[in-house]
């Protein structure tokens, strides 16, 4: 059993970068604290599960130096926040304090690390997203200067065949991939100015998790959608293709992204597609909720009071703020 003396429990006051041989304890500290969290929300016979090792060295190095973590003297994790930049858009996540070092400020201190390093970094929107339920969450984080944003609502699709292939960045000739990336990075700063999602791109690629699919009209770009395969809890089967970011220069085109999604999905053998939408997106809400899409989950948006709310000029920019 660990200890619970404060000496044993007080983290370094400054953080070191997580080391992805750390994931195993990581994984711990994460899946207790979160496990606490519902049974102190109520729901008592909920086991949050590790994740996959896989999930976590994407997050991990898609966030480089803001993946942070906090020792105690004994030199076992007490703490960590995982800060992630997308060009001038920064979100925390996943980010949590050992149930036994818990109520000392820790939670504070490791949030506000991530804040600093985030503004450091130049972004111009800071956030992160948190169970609308929980009130404990709620007022902390309010307490630190964050103010509640619309509902992300998590819509899941089921796989479906379909008469025209998707267009996928993986299956291009590699001598291509690198001007089409550049392609999804012009077209998200056209709708979000100063929003980059190469580096997940690229990364998506480069750790085999999933792949981007294309959207043309006439050899132009009007949309991508970059979406992970690989089994987000540890030892599960690959069941659920996961949209992480979704571009498109016209809202309208949902549907036709959505087409292609499903259509990956049961070609794959994955048996459906989730997909995270902002609540100010409310005709694509509509049209994937008429194509028999089914709510799954809620979560409340939550950004710095004193920074831009963020969100698409143009068309429509999803960004999960969970990896």
């Amino acid at each position: 059993m660990t200890s619970t003396r404060t000496s044993d429990t007080t983290p370094d006051a400054r953080p070191e970068r997580i080391d992805p041989n750390d994931v195993s304890e990581l994984n711990a500290v994460f899946a207790d604290a979160f496990t606490e969290r519902y049974r102190k929300d109520g729901m008592v016979g909920v086991r949050v599960p590790q994740l996959n090792p896989a999930i976590w060295r994407y997050a991990i190095e898609d966030a480089g130096d803001g993946a942070m973590q906090w020792r105690s003297e004994r030199g076992d994790i007490v703490a960590f926040n995982i800060a992630h930049r997308s060009g001038n858009e920064g979100w925390m996540g996943p980010l949590a304090v050992r149930t036994d070092a818990q109520g000392r400020n820790i939670g504070k201190r490791i949030v506000m690390a991530g804040i600093a390093w985030l503004r450091a970094q130049g972004a111009r929107v800071i956030g992160l997203e948190t169970m609308p339920r929980t009130m404990d969450n709620i007022g902390f984080y309010s307490r630190l200067g964050f103010v509640p944003q619309r509902l992300t609502i998590t819509l899941t699709l089921d796989a479906a065949p379909v008469a025209e292939p998707a267009s996928l960045l993986g299956r291009l000739h590699e001598t291509s991939r690198g001007d089409v990336i550049a392609q999804c990075a012009r077209l998200t700063t056209a709708c979000a100015p100063g929003v980059d999602f190469t580096r997940e791109i690229a990364l998506t690629a480069e750790l085999g998790l999933g792949d981007t699919l294309l959207l043309w009209d006439q050899g132009r770009l009007t949309g991508f959608a970059l979406f992970h395969t690989a089994p987000l809890i540890e030892g599960r089967p690959r069941d659920e293709l996961r949209v992480l970011k979704m571009v498109l220069a016209d809202e309208r085109d949902v549907a036709r992204i959505a087409d292609g999604l499903v259509g990956v999905a049961a070609r794959l053998g994955t048996r459906r597609v989730a997909v995270r939408i902002q609540g100010e997106y409310l005709h694509a809400y509509r049209t994937l909720v008429e194509r028999g899409g089914r709510v799954r989950w809620t979560d409340l948006r939550m950004t710095l009071v004193d920074l831009e709310p963020g969100g698409a000029r143009l068309g429509m920019v999803l960004s999960n703020w969970e990896i």
